[in-house]
């Protein structure tokens, strides 16, 4: 694909045939990649992103001369590149093609890398979600077959088992599954280091007709109608607002964060205000910050009773 954006600014105009016909592809899967650069460039917050499109003739590339600068990578940048690059043509599931593309990207980035390539060879990954995981998840996708899954859901802190009709995989810190869940009847995602057990079934993928939802704002965005839950947290517990979504973050004296945001399910935060403890409390609304109490002072009564027991174990010692 960066061959494919120095192509464009070469050929304002260029045909959708003749560029996939360069490129040893399809001119769906060409169509494809389009679709995916308009959310790259030197800024994902907007203004300096490719502003690429097509007639489904010919492409236009209509800010080629504001933001088409060479590309050059710092060793970190090309480090964290080679690294990535090698642990996803490692996964096992990866379709032959994807794995031989990607073995072909990592020879040309050692060779532009230089000296900053020997220090990626000694850096090893380990992804969260198992590799059966992933590769029973895209086969089904490829296949066009449906999941059963048992799943565990952080919301109910429970496992579920559900039959679910997989749409795509996506990344956004960790892998998700997007797909049709038949228990729920509605989409779902599903994390994927979450999945307990998985079976591709002999039942084809039949997924209602949908709109695939643009995630360049996250992959959950609460409806307005949510119900709202405000927190409170120390500065021990500002990072709430890099792993949740939220409206609005206010600074305190103590420098910590009133932070407001939006949930279909509330009471799915009480397991965030356990793990906070002293750094931070759910204020509002009040019978959510009273639940969270009780919870609190249930847990440690059980601890309670579990250090007295020990102690009178220890005493008839």
């Amino acid at each position: 694909m960066l061959s494919l954006v120095t192509y464009l600014r070469e050929r304002p105009g260029a045909r959708v045939a003749d560029v996939a016909r360069a490129f040893g592809i399809t001119e769906r899967e060409l169509t494809g990649d389009l679709g995916v650069l308009p959310m790259c460039g030197t800024s994902f917050r907007g203004g300096d992103l490719l502003d690429i499109d097509t007639d489904g003739e010919r492409i236009w590339w209509h800010n080629a001369d504001d933001v088409a600068q060479p590309l050059r990578l710092s060793s970190d940048e090309a480090i964290s590149l080679l690294v990535a690059a090698r642990a996803v043509a490692g996964l096992p599931g990866l379709r032959e093609r994807d794995r031989a593309a990607l073995t072909r990207a990592v020879v040309k980035l050692e060779a532009a890398a230089g000296d900053a390539a020997e220090g990626s060879a000694r850096v090893g990954v380990t992804f969260e979600a198992e590799g059966s995981v992933f590769a029973d998840v895209d086969r089904a996708i490829t296949e066009r077959r449906r999941l059963w899954l048992r799943y565990y859901s952080s919301g109910r802190g429970e496992m579920t088992e559900r039959e679910v009709d997989p749409i795509r995989l996506v990344t956004e810190g960790h892998t998700y599954l997007e797909g049709w869940c038949r228990l729920s009847e509605d989409r779902r995602i599903f994390r994927l280091d979450r999945i307990a057990d998985i079976e591709v079934l002999d039942v084809p993928s039949d997924p209602p007709p949908l709109e695939l939802r643009d995630l360049s704002e996250g992959l959950v965005r609460p409806a307005e109608d949510d119900p709202q839950v405000v927190l409170e947290v120390g500065p021990g517990g500002r990072w709430v607002t890099e792993y949740y979504g939220y409206e609005d973050a206010v600074e305190l004296p103590d420098g910590g964060l009133r932070i407001t945001l939006r949930t279909p399910d509330p009471t799915g935060l009480l397991r965030l205000a356990l793990r906070l403890g002293a750094d931070g409390r759910i204020t509002a609304p009040a019978e959510l910050a009273e639940l969270a109490r009780s919870t609190a002072a249930d847990a440690l009564a059980l601890y309670r009773a579990a250090d007295l027991a020990a102690a009178a174990e220890a005493g008839r010692g």
